[in-house]
């Protein structure tokens, strides 16, 4: 009840608020639907945290970097050594440039901006009650499913479009592509590990393995081949895979749009 009434209230919402601006005049109506499509795309937001964990760590400042991993990972960043810190932020960067721009891109493009606020409400809930816990294990778990069925086609999209920016800028698209295909299903989500392994293949290094949370520890599969350590330039190239990544989503999914709507 609690989902349903979330997503329907949420697209509802953006809906009646577009018609409602258009009534008054189109161009209003144009403009409050651009509006509404922005705020579901977190390009710069994440950009922005990763760039700050990156700086931190090249000024040596440990504690600067550890107080901005929060706004990226949920994992205990006081147990994370330096190396750590970075494979956790590149983590990060690949699992949301599949939930964060490229997701709502496609649903944008299907569905509008009322389709991409509904998907947003269904990945806002999986992060808030969509957790293997004692307190949510039931309560969260339809939100949980419902989140890995909407992510299910952008995530591999995802590493489809890192396979082609690690290509372009790398030329270790080959890479990519052999660890998407060899580690995806190893991580515990049927979606994360699309991206995750793509990047870790067109990086060259090793992501995934033990962390904690919330004071408990947890292993999670190790994902891609450790040609070797994880250095802080490493959240750099992971930065430019997702920023072409995005690009290279963008325009294979306008072109799919305009191909069909011809």
């Amino acid at each position: 009840m609690l989902v349903v009434a979330v997503v329907v209230l949420s697209a509802g919402g953006a809906w009646v608020i577009i018609e409602i601006c258009e009534s008054i005049n189109p161009a209003f109506g144009v403009l409050a639907a651009l509006a509404i499509a922005w705020t579901t795309l977190a390009a710069r937001g994440l950009d922005s945290a990763a760039r700050e964990v990156q700086e931190a760590l090249l000024r040596g400042d440990e504690p600067a970097a550890r107080r901005a991993l929060p706004a990226l990972v949920g994992r205990d960043p006081e147990s994370l050594d330096r190396e750590a810190m970075v494979r956790a932020t590149v983590e990060s960067v690949a699992e949301n440039a599949s939930d964060g721009v490229i997701a709502p891109l496609l649903f944008l493009f299907v569905a509008g901006p009322v389709g991409a606020i509904a998907y947003k409400a269904i990945n806002t809930l999986d992060s808030m009650i969509g957790h293997r816990d004692e307190r949510y294990t039931f309560f969260g778990r339809f939100a949980a499913r419902l989140d890995d069925v909407a992510n299910w086609v952008p995530a591999r999209v995802a590493a489809l479009c890192i396979v082609g920016a690690s290509e372009v800028w790398l030329r270790r698209g080959g890479h990519a592509c052999s660890g998407w295909r060899r580690d995806a299903h190893k991580h515990e989500s049927p979606n994360a590990g699309h991206p995750e392994a793509a990047m870790a293949g067109g990086l060259g290094i090793q992501l995934g393995g033990a962390a904690v949370y919330e004071g408990e520890k947890v292993s999670r599969a190790l994902l891609g081949a450790a040609e070797r350590p994880a250095r802080v330039d490493d959240i750099a190239r992971a930065r430019t895979i997702f920023k072409t990544a995005t690009l290279i989503a963008f325009l294979g999914i306008a072109a799919i749009r305009a191909a069909v709507l011809v």
